[in-house]
């Protein structure tokens, strides 16, 4: 990709994701035998890159990895779904990601973290940001707030994927990063942050909350009101791994290419819905055409409230 051509950049971690169907959670010291077992890329940030290229995007995707040779076929992969990919390779393991998916389709998952959670200090000072018409991240690393700066004084766009996990002592160890914001905002992340999680992100400065509500849809919410995007009526889910970021990355190719934040939602609802539809993350993301037909077909309905 020519950096200086416009394009979603996308910062953050890059996962080896093991994916294990289990009928029930093991008790203590049980062996339950999985039904299917897949090995695949992972990692919020790396998932919705890959979204974002799905939706007709234009994706570029800067992580950290490790020396241990697990990211050579992880980084070759992306590639191949239409995601350019830089990398910054230090020493020490690739994250690994366990996936326990039960029979209702729900995950619960194990991480180590490793070191291609987010890339460091020196990479980030030197990333380039020409071209550059959007930028998300998750903040799993300190180098999140001078990237998030550099995105102010170039008057680059960002969005944040608010993870329980990176703000342990309270949302308000990231109000230097949400001012001019748009956050992605799941259940865990609005229960971490206590009552009225989305009026506590407007007024810590968020341009915007999407509040993702996993099978029934996402809110839209902005200091003129709120706009609830039910999601389509489809099969049993199969499963939701991955569903919240592909709902990012689609949002934001659709935004970037200029549909408004509504629309742009309506189709990213979509798409995470059809994704839940199929096993695995990236490999379950629906193409452009799937997305435009079911929206054809049978629209999600639309709702405004305001305060």
């Amino acid at each position: 990709m020519n950096t200086a051509m416009p394009h979603a950049l996308f910062v953050g971690d890059l996962t080896l994701d093991l994916t294990l169907l289990i009928d029930h959670v093991p008790a203590p010291d049980e062996k339950v035998h999985v039904t299917d077992a897949r090995e695949a890329l992972g990692g919020v940030i790396a998932n919705a890159a890959v979204a974002c290229s799905r939706s007709g995007g234009a994706a570029r995707l800067m992580v950290q990895v490790g020396n241990d040779g697990g990211a050579g076929p992880a980084v070759d992969g992306l590639q191949q779904q239409g995601v350019a990919v830089e990398t910054a390779v230090v020493e020490g393991r690739t994250a690994r990601v366990v996936i326990l998916i039960e029979p209702h389709g729900e995950k619960r998952l194990l991480l180590h973290p490793g070191v291609s959670l987010y890339p460091g200090e020196a990479t980030m000072a030197g990333l380039d940001l020409s071209g550059a018409a959007w930028v998300h991240t998750a903040v799993y690393g300190s180098s999140a707030f001078s990237l998030i700066e550099r995105c102010r004084v170039a008057g680059i766009p960002w969005s944040l994927d608010l993870e329980p996990a990176t703000f342990p002592d309270g949302i308000d160890t990231l109000a230097a990063l949400i001012p001019g914001a748009v956050v992605f905002c799941n259940d865990r992340a609005a229960a971490a942050i206590g009552s009225e999680s989305e009026m506590r992100l407007l007024a810590l400065g968020a341009a915007a909350v999407i509040r993702t509500r996993g099978s029934a849809g996402a809110d839209l919410v902005t200091t003129s009101g709120t706009t609830t995007l039910a999601a389509p009526r489809l099969g049993p889910v199969v499963d939701t791994t991955g569903a919240g970021d592909c709902l990012a990355g689609w949002f934001i190719g659709a935004h970037v290419a200029g549909q408004p934040m509504a629309t742009a939602l309506r189709a990213a609802v979509t798409a995470a819905t059809l994704s839940c539809q199929a096993s695995g993350a990236q490999s379950s993301y629906p193409t452009l055409s799937d997305v435009d037909r079911l929206l054809a077909d049978a629209a999600p309905s639309f709702s405004r409230e305001t305060p």
